[in-house]
């Protein structure tokens, strides 16, 4: 995969799609990489000019020591944009990558047309949830928190996914210093007041058994931006394009066809 030389670091994009394709960007989810989008990729239109890009820390981007801000993220973000000339994209993020959609949102409206909400909010638990973590991790490893991270993720029933032992291990197998970081990230963001002030199409994703950001807290993010649209996908948790990558596709194939993207 091809690292982006930055001036302060290498981050891991992959930019797929016709050249004058309509851009749509993925940012991923706390401890995975940019591969957790493959299985809806074959389900979009070919038109689309694909982003998907490793946080720092994440991935095979570089894991600079922790603590990371989220306003390092967003910036992270805007320059792959700018280092790819893409302008006027919808940004798809999953729970760390919606805050940085909402946050590039309000600092670039230059490259932003619309955003993607998924499985995520304007604030995401609270700093001693998120900082009782972190210790965890730096004290024990990934393994700390891998099986609580499932249970959220899945449901009470994870482990009785016959992909369970995958996930275990690509979180396990995460970057401690990285997740730690984004952690960090996550721990103190509240866009609450800015968010209320973005202006521009926005659809907000749910599974009904999301476990980190409940379909409530999705509901009520989408309640702070006028005119956003909400979509409850069933029998899904907090990755709902994984478990159900046909619907989750079809459902921003929809979206992407109301503003008039593709």
């Amino acid at each position: 995969m091809p690292l982006i030389y930055l001036p302060d670091i290498r981050l891991n994009a992959v930019l797929t799609g016709p050249d004058t394709g309509p851009p749509v960007v993925f940012v991923h989810a706390l401890g995975t990489d940019l591969s957790i989008w493959d299985a809806i990729l074959p389900h979009l239109p070919p038109t689309l000019r694909v982003l998907r890009c490793d946080l720092r820390g994440h991935g095979a981007s570089d894991v600079p020591a922790a603590p990371y801000g989220m306003g390092s993220l967003i910036t992270d973000t805007a320059r792959l944009l700018d280092h790819f000339a893409l302008k006027d994209a919808v940004i798809v993020g999953l729970s760390i990558g919606g805050l940085i959609a909402q946050g590039l949102a309000i600092k670039r409206m230059d490259q932003v047309r619309a955003i993607v909400l998924s499985n995520t909010a304007a604030r995401i638990g609270s700093p001693a949830q998120w900082h009782d973590r972190i210790a965890q991790v730096r004290g024990d490893g990934m393994e700390a928190i891998t099986a609580a991270t499932l249970t959220r993720w899945f449901g009470t029933k994870a482990t009785d996914r016959a992909d369970y032992a995958h996930w275990h291990a690509r979180l396990t197998a995460q970057n401690p210093e990285g997740w730690s970081g984004c952690a960090h990230a996550i721990a103190h963001s509240d866009f609450y007041e800015t968010t209320a002030t973005l202006r521009l199409p926005t659809l907000c994703i749910a599974g009904d058994r999301d476990g980190s950001t409940p379909p409530d807290l999705v509901r009520e993010t989408a309640g702070l931006i006028p005119g956003s649209q909400f979509h409850l996908i069933r029998g899904a948790g907090h990755l709902p394009f994984v478990e159900k990558p046909a619907e989750y596709a079809a459902v921003l194939t929809a979206f992407l066809q109301a503003i008039g993207h593709v």
